[in-house]
């Protein structure tokens, strides 16, 4: 990665839909070398796929949840799974005690959310602990960019 690369990923973050001709513009290289460089940084997996970014509360999700578990180690991953494919998880992570996860879920009421942790989470004995909370606003959002 050199400074254009990272100057075409600025752009590619902002909006994936840029033409090469856009980005060549912007960066005063010829459209062919942004083409290469796009294709090379998606050869060597920086760039992993272009997508769109959905606004939730346009689709009537509009109660975002974090929920942290502690989990009995021996079924943290099977848990990770099970909840992972429920359509109200967006982001699932296990965290690096190897025995927590980190939940951020996205449902159109609080009734929706209930039902969600009525069935998916009370009165698991595998769950050990619960800690949940309801965003109240964005300050600052990843649109893109590095996952970590």
């Amino acid at each position: 990665m050199n400074k254009l690369d990272s100057a075409l990923l600025a752009i590619l973050i902002k909006d994936a839909r840029a033409s090469f001709a856009d980005i060549a513009r912007q960066l005063d290289i010829s459209r062919a070398h942004a083409r290469t460089r796009v294709q090379a940084l998606v050869e060597s997996g920086v760039i992993e796929q272009f997508s769109a970014v959905v606004n939730p509360e346009k689709l009537g999700k509009v109660v975002s949840t974090f929920i942290d578990l502690k989990v009995t180690p021996a079924r943290l991953e099977p848990i990770a799974n099970e909840l992972a494919n429920c359509p109200e998880v967006v982001s699932l992570y296990i965290m690096s005690d190897l025995q927590s996860l980190h939940i951020h879920t996205l449902t159109d009421s609080y009734e929706t959310f209930d039902a969600f942790v009525r069935q998916r989470i009370f009165n698991r004995p595998e769950i050990l602990f619960v800690d949940c909370k309801t965003l109240m606003s964005r300050v600052k959002n990843r649109r893109g960019g590095a996952r970590l």
